[in-house]
């Protein structure tokens, strides 16, 4: 079974992953892979180059991704050139890496997709999972953890889609509204029960 997992900035997504991955669960990490995909010698990398040219590199031939990023933030064509070469790429290697951990006998798998929903993305698992937070607490949260003032958090969190309309998009919502001890139980409860029922079917 393989099991979509997202959230919302300062939601709690990561912490989540974390206890997974301390059950042993296979975690397929978008975020990861899409920093792979582009590095010297993968195919979407050479893509990029064709396309960008030299100048998009450090002096090590990696990907200045701050450098790409100023390119294609006021440039829609160009972002789109992007994403079509580096998304299919993740996509592909996602799929790869979520099928070698089933073939390995694994009855669970995660991809941690920050955005599942927004990419189109539930096609490739077979439930969603949503870490919740309720916006307040997101924006609390967010203020303590980067040292931003509430100006600066509102806006990340508004440049998002909203939590509550992911919320109305998942299988299984984890309410992350409390500790991370209350979180931690409920994530544990839930694994048990989803391989159990993965299990008997």
């Amino acid at each position: 079974m393989i099991i979509g997992l997202t959230g919302g900035i300062a939601t709690g997504k990561s912490t989540v992953s974390q206890i997974l991955r301390g059950q042993k669960i296979p975690i397929v990490d978008a975020d990861i892979i899409s920093r792979e995909v582009v590095m010297p010698g993968e195919e979407a990398y050479g893509k990029i180059l064709s396309f960008f040219g030299t100048k998009i590199l450090h002096e090590d031939n990696t990907i200045n991704r701050a450098k790409l990023g100023e390119i294609i933030f006021n440039d829609a064509e160009k972002r789109e050139v992007l994403n079509g070469i580096v998304h299919p790429a993740v996509r592909k290697e996602m799929k790869k890496q979520a099928e070698d951990f089933l073939q390995a006998g694994h009855p669970l798998v995660v991809m941690d997709i920050p955005l599942l929903f927004e990419s189109k993305l539930t096609h490739m698992v077979d439930q969603t999972w949503l870490v919740y937070a309720d916006p307040d607490t997101q924006l609390k949260r967010l203020m303590m953890r980067d040292d931003f003032t509430e100006q600066q958090a509102f806006s990340r969190i508004q440049s998002q889609m909203p939590i509550d309309e992911k919320k109305k998009l998942a299988d299984i919502i984890i309410m992350n509204n409390g500790s991370k001890a209350e979180l931690e139980k409920e994530v544990l409860q839930l694994l048990k029960e989803t391989i159990k029922t993965d299990l008997i079917n």
